[in-house]
């Protein structure tokens, strides 16, 4: 694999699917810099992920950020398809499973994300387990994120987290988030109240197992969408998925983008308010003694 590496062991891995696909394009340079000065100001170095031109690129620069956005079709590369963008010299987006691999690849220890994807509310129906949740078994990296998306099936989804012998730990929570709210009714393997102990207990599992650890960090209190009315405005996408037609890798765009426009944009800022707090609490365990 051509793998550009532009970070140190003190970086903070950061996704370009949601720049490229979870926010306007206008907005996605200037959110790009939001983060990145978060990251700095707690004495860490930003890495945007990514692929350009067939090159997995950890730290990807404002320049190349900025020619991504100009193309109107950029695909997400997760851990299954990424090999094929690869080979084919074709840019991409990394969701948070393709994120993990290369981040780790290069070296990094810490990825800041929103929320992991899961299993599917309609699993019984049809098979739909996201890649993140085996990214988790297999490559080394801690990962900061508010639970999984609330538009999943929560308790299956930490019920599977544990099949694979993947650790969940809160951070000041000792309950599993879903996302939009702080707790999705199940709980987490072990609370940690301090950044320091945080970083020591991930750096000796990381090192002890080869694999992740997800560290849960709930969105902030002021920012959660109520859960009943959060299942109403769901309730409503997913009938607007079903009589377009959306499935399997185009239902969670589609219900996300449905969602942003039910509320009023109050998803998108929710997902931007627990974004931002998930960079920084990475940032600090990067650099923590």
């Amino acid at each position: 694999m051509d793998l550009v590496i532009r970070a140190s062991r003190r970086a903070v891995a950061l996704e370009t699917t949601l720049l490229l696909h979870g926010v306007p394009r206008d907005e996605a340079l200037p959110l790009h810099q939001q983060l990145s000065s978060i990251v700095r100001r707690e004495g860490a170095e930003p890495a945007l992920v990514g692929v350009i031109n067939g090159r997995a690129t950890v730290g990807i620069t404002d320049d190349e950020l900025t020619a991504l956005l100009a193309e109107p079709n950029i695909p997400k590369a997760n851990s299954s398809n990424l090999g094929v963008l690869l080979y084919r010299k074709s840019s991409a987006a990394t969701t948070v499973s393709a994120t993990m691999e290369l981040a780790a690849a290069a070296g990094l220890w810490v990825f800041a994300t929103g929320g992991l994807g899961g299993v599917h509310r309609d699993y019984a129906e049809r098979l739909d387990i996201s890649s993140d949740l085996a990214a988790l078994a297999r490559f080394p990296i801690a990962v900061v994120a508010s639970g999984v998306k609330s538009i999943l099936d929560v308790a299956s989804t930490r019920e599977a987290l544990e099949t694979l012998g993947v650790p969940v730990v809160g951070f000041q929570t000792d309950r599993f988030p879903a996302f939009y709210q702080r707790d999705g009714g199940v709980g987490i393997d072990a609370r940690f109240d301090d950044e320091a102990s945080l970083a020591e207990f991930v750096r000796a599992e990381i090192a002890r197992t080869n694999r992740a650890v997800l560290i849960c960090n709930p969105i902030p209190a002021d920012d959660e969408i109520p859960a009943p009315l959060f299942e109403n405005w769901l309730s409503q996408a997913q009938r607007d998925a079903d009589a377009a037609g959306a499935r399997g890798r185009d239902a969670t765009p589609f219900i996300l983008a449905r969602l942003h426009d039910i509320s009023g944009g109050a998803t998108l800022r929710a997902n931007l308010a627990l974004v931002k707090s998930n960079t920084q609490l990475a940032a600090r365990i990067a650099v923590a003694p």
